[in-house]
């Protein structure tokens, strides 16, 4: 499809809308392919591209673009222990510094919420609930720490507990603070995941938290699971990494979702 229908270009809307349709079809494309396709410069694209991904349509990716991706299925516990260690840190002790004295929080599965522990730890008075046997491993060493799992359906390759019978447990607190891990997210469906079985349980400990926070990394924007579990919109505070585009973090800040970008040597003030 090119910029012109009958000698007729396209305006930007129409434009875009075809640049949709493509994208459907290919999944990627790059800069260069769509100046071909539409008979435009770099710079329309670039602009294009931006007003897409602002409204959480497309996703830009180094030299193009791409639509958002489905998840089947997570990698394990110990695959995602080995991989984006600096961004995983950073986002750790930047949602650990909400945490005070006397707090009651709920710390989601996942290995970015394993190493919010060490900050956590350094508290003289908390009660950490969590369905993560990871992180009860390593909260056993701390006696002063008062911790609680939540039971339930374990699932082997994370190493945490899902299902109706963990989120019946969590529906009977009340946390300062809940701390929730995501697979898959972005603008338009919000967090995602492939397993139905997790989706009580983060719904349970968002519902019963004064504070909802959700952490997870850039990598995992403008990919969906075939699960909803909740819009943006409910988390009071998302933390990502600074690898999320400047566009996509435009369009969620505009959509009123407070956002926290932190790099990984930025310590949190």
């Amino acid at each position: 499809m090119k910029s012109s229908t009958d000698g007729v270009p396209l305006i930007p809307d129409q434009r875009r809308e075809a640049l949709l349709k493509h994208l459907r079809r290919e999944g990627v494309l790059s800069v260069q392919q769509i100046t071909q396709l539409f008979g435009v410069s770099h710079m329309t694209v670039r602009r294009d591209i931006t007003e897409l991904e602002q409204q959480g349509l497309v996703y830009s990716v180094p030299g193009g673009v791409r639509i958002a991706s489905g998840v089947r299925s997570e990698p394990g516990f110990t695959a995602k222990s080995l991989v984006e260690q600096p961004q995983k840190h950073a986002m750790a002790l930047e949602a650990a510094a909400l945490v005070g004295e006397g707090m009651t929080v709920y710390l989601d599965a996942g290995t970015t919420m394993n190493a919010m522990i060490p900050a956590l730890v350094e508290h003289r008075a908390l009660t950490v609930v969590t369905n993560d046997f990871n992180a009860v491993e390593q909260l056993c060493q701390a006696r002063h720490i008062d911790t609680v799992h939540v039971g339930g359906r374990v699932e082997p390759d994370n190493r945490s507990s899902v299902g109706p019978l963990a989120a019946a447990t969590v529906r009977q607190l009340a946390f300062d603070i809940a701390f929730v891990s995501a697979s898959s997210w972005d603008l338009l469906r919000g967090v995602t995941t492939p397993s139905e079985s997790k989706i009580e349980v983060k719904r349970a400990a968002m519902a019963g938290a004064a504070q909802s926070v959700l952490v997870t990394g850039s990598s995992k924007y403008g990919t969906f699971g075939m699960y909803k579990v909740a819009p943006l919109s409910a988390f009071d505070l998302v933390i990502t990494d600074s690898g999320l585009a400047a566009p996509a973090a435009d369009g969620i800040r505009a959509a009123g979702t407070d956002l926290r970008m932190v790099r990984a040597e930025q310590q949190p003030a």
